[in-house]
């Protein structure tokens, strides 16, 4: 089901789709790719809209923490917000402190993405100028997403006529016992990850991988996310919390489990499962109560959590990071499948 969802302040028609199968329902609209609604059963069958965000479009076109939206052209941060690439230097816009933040001031997040309906689902298509944000290259950049029985699938696709760096996620901020129902820390959640990429204080990867044995990053088997939240531990401190890239352990961009996540009160269990060689995990710890979302709800401190499906963080100053080039000759392609079901 396709209908109007309003203007842009310039204008700019923006619709909405609806995807439906008989175990769930996703709301999408093409400006900025982003995840209006996502409604899946708790154990006793009762929907829920289970991602945080607004009411209409006027709350996305405001500042707010990219709820929902396809982020781009380099997700996550940026060192400084510079690189060099094949020996030329490229500076782009710095939207977070001195680094650059999820494509700059303008990233897809922003945009008006043409969309047309295919079959379940619905095929979105922006063309990322030369030099816009400050990245090279005129990128070509498609998301198709699937609504097919218990799972939603995201699928990304791009190429460029000039070689250039790329990092594309989605940023939708969960909560599985129903957005607005207060915070996520007695969510339980298990990542396949032996090892992540720590953070300085500016929340800039320091370069290396680290193992998570013996940290409160293990999350090898199944812990409560508030269980060591607030350890005294660096790493926890200068985040506020979780907001970490974790090295997955799956292998040559196979479509492998990166997480589960399983919230008790309602039973609902979300397995994240992608090609992407990282997630980053993030626990809304700079939520603050000043976004109201949907049906007046504050957004509080962490009262929804993201798993970013990923390369790494500043990869493009990071040589020992897996490489995030795209050349003319080659096309990106990557999947995330959020897959729901429940149990006791």
């Amino acid at each position: 089901m396709q209908g109007p969802y309003g203007t842009t302040d310039d204008g700019t028609p923006v619709d909405v789709f609806v995807l439906r199968s008989e175990k769930i329902e996703a709301v999408i609209t093409n400006y900025g790719g982003i995840v209006v609604a996502l409604k899946a059963p708790d154990r006793k069958g009762k929907m829920d809209d289970i991602v945080l965000g607004f009411d209409d479009l006027s709350g996305y076109l405001k500042t707010h923490p990219y709820f929902g939206a396809i982020v781009g052209r380099y997700a996550n941060r940026i060192a400084h917000a510079k690189f060099i690439l094949d020996g030329h230097p490229y500076t782009l816009a710095a939207n977070n402190g001195e680094n650059s933040l999820h494509g700059g001031l303008k990233g897809f997040d922003k945009k008006v993405w043409e969309t047309r309906v295919e079959g379940d689902g619905i095929l979105l298509s922006y063309r990322s100028k030369d030099a816009e944000e400050g990245y090279p290259g005129n990128l070509s950049v498609s998301v198709r997403y699937t609504v097919v029985a218990n799972e939603l699938r995201i699928e990304y696709w791009a190429t460029t006529d000039q070689t250039t760096v790329l990092n594309l996620t989605n940023h939708s901020y969960f909560n599985l016992a129903g957005q607005g129902s207060g915070e996520i820390v007695k969510h339980k959640i298990e990542i396949n990850a032996d090892r992540f990429t720590p953070i300085n204080q500016a929340l800039i990867p320091t370069g290396e991988i680290k193992s998570v044995v013996g940290t409160p990053f293990d999350f090898r088997t199944s812990r409560v996310i508030g269980e060591r939240i607030d350890a005294k531990d660096q790493q926890l401190k200068w985040a506020g919390g979780y907001d970490h890239n974790f090295v997955l352990k799956s292998c040559c961009g196979a479509l492998s489990e990166a997480a589960k996540v399983y919230e008790p009160t309602s039973g609902r269990v979300l397995e994240v499962l992608t090609t992407q060689p990282g997630v980053q995990f993030y626990t809304g710890n700079s939520l603050d109560g000043t976004v109201i979302g949907k049906g007046g709800t504050v957004y509080k401190r962490r009262y929804g959590f993201c798993l970013e499906t990923q390369h790494f963080p500043d990869s493009p100053n990071q040589p020992s990071f897996p490489p995030v080039t795209l050349k003319p000759s080659e096309k990106f392609e990557a999947t995330t499948v959020y897959r729901f079901s429940t149990r006791r």
